[in-house]
């Protein structure tokens, strides 16, 4: 048992309480895995260094051996490094080329290096092209490096005159030379030795004369060296590189549908489609039922992204009537759905046809177009019966026109027993109240799309007013469907006495586009016929007291042509300019002096006026107004105030 007195050596030696022959044996015995550690690490050291010396001899010795010269030096170890191109259909350059760099050590001064294009292997249906060569710099070259054009045979001693090319074309054809030189000569072939690397880098691009197609053209260079002169087979190097023209893009033929565009017109034919233009869309038409009969057409116009060319298959589908292809690729063929190929010649014109055609059955049809990539919204064609069940009142498209041929004066509505409204496959007619005043009785009315009716043209006689009823036939007897009568038209044959000036509305915002109605008037105030008066103002025109915006019609014209417009529901015939009015708030006056086409009675200033807002002034008259309600509100607060407390005062009395 040993004793708690007892303290074993190692925690003697730990709390450094420890005794002579413990501190003696633990330090022998430290000192001596030391130092055995420390000599078997140098041991280890000094073979590891033996070794490293050793390699080093060895890689120095090798190296010696590698760059050594032989005594009637060559070029040795020529090295090639091939870069390939790529291009586009638009750029044929240095820029674009494959790079072919070329390293040779040997004398430099007595040697030269050929390089030479082969034959280039074009893409399928791409012309022959031709490679021309560049040199574009020398770098890593440690003599001078010089470019000639010249022959293939190099003959000893040639004499270079200058550094660099031989001539002005810096485009070397076909084939080029590399030769060296020294700085410090002259003369560049001379017989001195000049050891180094002669290095030079040639860019190889596809001639620019010569129209390209997207893909990859694959050639070869054939490097041949010279040793002081004589060509030397062995050393031959052949190298493939190739140059990559990317398609372009805005050449895309994927058709984009924020670019393409399918219009459809009540024409019988797509030829009378002869813009792309989306206002040209009808988006709706009639067409007669009948069998066989044209009644409507579709252009559609295929576009990429960049607004060019696209081709893609055409599918065009209706629920009601047929489709057939028009013109280029058609066979006759009809159907509910027809695809069509946008062939060669439709890419060229940019544009392929369809016609829509009555299969017999009235009502509205759906028309859905699409391409591969492109849905475009859907088309309306209403299909009528060819008998008229209704016709509406005639419009008055002219309220007043003169003695003679009249142009587009009433509008007519027919519809079929479905309430289908008829088109171009029906004709409508009408008859004057007074032949006396307007001699049509019978006159023919087309249909117009634009108008969404038929125009009658109507013919004044003299001087009165008539009214007027539609048939849908020529002869009262043979009709059978009739309208009810329409407004008067007036036959005026009285020349213009005064000029009549007018905004469209009295208040307009800063900046607001306004409007300004010319208008001639007789003796008796009323319109005159439409017409030109070539002196209606005097000189100066209009004029305002504030200037009116950018973009504003110019209103200094002395001469007038007044007209009807029944798109815009002007059915009375005046001249109308488009202003902007000022940004700052006020009145605006225009005025203006009746010319020489007036009697001297209406050669007289005529004025009209309008306000323009002002904000600043709105915003304080609503401040203002604010102001005056809260005021309101106050003495009503406090009168209600008063009153509650009267009320209390009797309650608790």
């Amino acid at each position: 048992m040993t004793s708690n007195n007892q303290v074993s050596p190692v925690i003697r030696i730990s709390q450094e309480n420890r005794d002579a022959s413990a501190r003696a044996t633990h330090l022998e015995a430290a000192n001596g895995k030391f130092l055995l550690t420390t000599n078997e690490r140098k041991q280890m050291s000094t073979k590891t260094n033996f070794k490293r010396i050793a390699l080093v001899a060895v890689a120095a010795l090798g190296l010696g051996v590698l760059s050594s010269v032989p005594s009637q030096a060559v070029l040795s170890s020529t090295t090639v490094t091939v870069t390939n191109g790529t291009g586009s259909l638009t750029t044929s350059d240095s820029t674009t080329a494959a790079l072919i760099n070329i390293k040779s050590f040997g004398d430099a001064a007595m040697d030269s290096v050929t390089i030479t294009i082969g034959s280039i292997v074009v893409p399928a249906g791409a012309a022959a092209v031709v490679g021309v060569l560049q040199p574009v710099d020398t770098a890593g070259a440690t003599v001078k490096t010089a470019f000639v054009r010249d022959s293939l045979t190099v003959q000893s001693g040639q004499q270079m005159t200058s550094y660099g090319l031989s001539n002005t074309d810096t485009s070397l054809a076909g084939i080029a030379m590399m030769k060296g030189g020294r700085d410090t000569t002259s003369n560049p072939d001379s017989n001195t030795a000049s050891n180094g690397y002669l290095a030079g880098t040639f860019a190889v691009y596809l001639d620019s004369q010569t129209a390209r197609t997207a893909g990859t053209y694959t050639g070869s260079v054939v490097i041949k060296v010279y040793d002081a002169g004589v060509l030397n087979t062995s050393k031959t190097v052949v190298k493939d590189f190739t140059i990559t023209i990317a398609a372009d893009a805005t050449a895309s033929k994927v058709a984009d549908s924020g670019k393409s565009v399918a219009l459809l017109s009540n024409a019988t034919t797509s030829a009378a489609i002869t813009t792309d233009s989306t206002a040209s869309d009808s988006t709706s038409v009639s067409a007669a039922a009948t069998a066989g009969t044209a009644g409507a057409a579709i252009r559609v116009w295929l576009k990429n992204y960049a607004g060019n060319k696209a081709q893609e298959s055409l599918t065009v589908t209706t629920d009601k009537g047929s489709v057939k292809v028009d013109a280029n690729g058609s066979s006759g063929v009809t159907g509910k759905s027809f695809t069509a190929v946008y062939d060669a010649t439709d890419y060229s014109n940019g544009y392929k046809d369809f016609i829509i055609l009555g299969d017999g059955t009235a009502g509205k049809a759906t028309i859905t177009i699409k391409s591969t990539s492109v849905t475009f919204a859907a088309k309306t064609v209403t299909f009528y019966a060819a008998s008229v069940a209704k016709i509406d009142a005639p419009t008055v498209l002219t309220t007043v026109i003169g003695t003679g041929a009249g142009s587009s004066n009433l509008l007519v509505k027919g519809y079929d027993s479905e309430g289908n409204q008829a088109g171009s496959g029906v004709t409508l007619y009408v008859y004057s109240s007074d032949t006396g005043v307007v001699s049509d009785y019978g006159t023919a009315c087309t249909f117009n799309g634009t108008y969404g009716g038929h125009l009658c043209s109507i013919t004044g006689v003299v001087a009165g007013s008539a009214t007027f009823i539609a048939r849908n036939k020529s002869t009262v007897a043979l009709s059978t469907v009739a309208s009810t009568a329409s407004a008067a038209v007036k036959v005026s044959t009285n020349s213009a006495a005064t000029v009549k000036l007018a905004f469209d509305k009295p208040t307009y915002a800063p900046g607001e586009k306004a409007t300004i109605s010319v208008s001639l008037l007789d003796s008796a105030g009323n319109s005159v016929p439409a017409g030109t008066f070539a002196n209606a103002f005097a000189t100066g025109g209009i004029t305002s007291t504030l200037a009116f915006g950018n973009g504003s019609d110019t209103l200094t014209n002395v001469s007038v042509t007044t007209t009807t417009d029944a798109t815009k529901a002007r059915y009375t015939p005046a001249l109308v300019y488009t202003v902007y009015m000022p940004v700052n708030g006020g009145t605006v006056s225009i005025s203006a002096k009746g010319g020489a086409s007036l009697p001297a009675a209406g050669q007289v200033t005529g004025t009209a006026t309008a306000t323009v807002t002002d904000n600043s002034s709105a915003a304080l008259a609503a401040v203002t107004a604010l102001a005056t309600t809260v005021a309101s509100l106050k003495t009503l607060i406090v009168t209600l105030t008063n009153l509650v407390l009267k009320i209390q005062k009797k309650v608790k009395a």
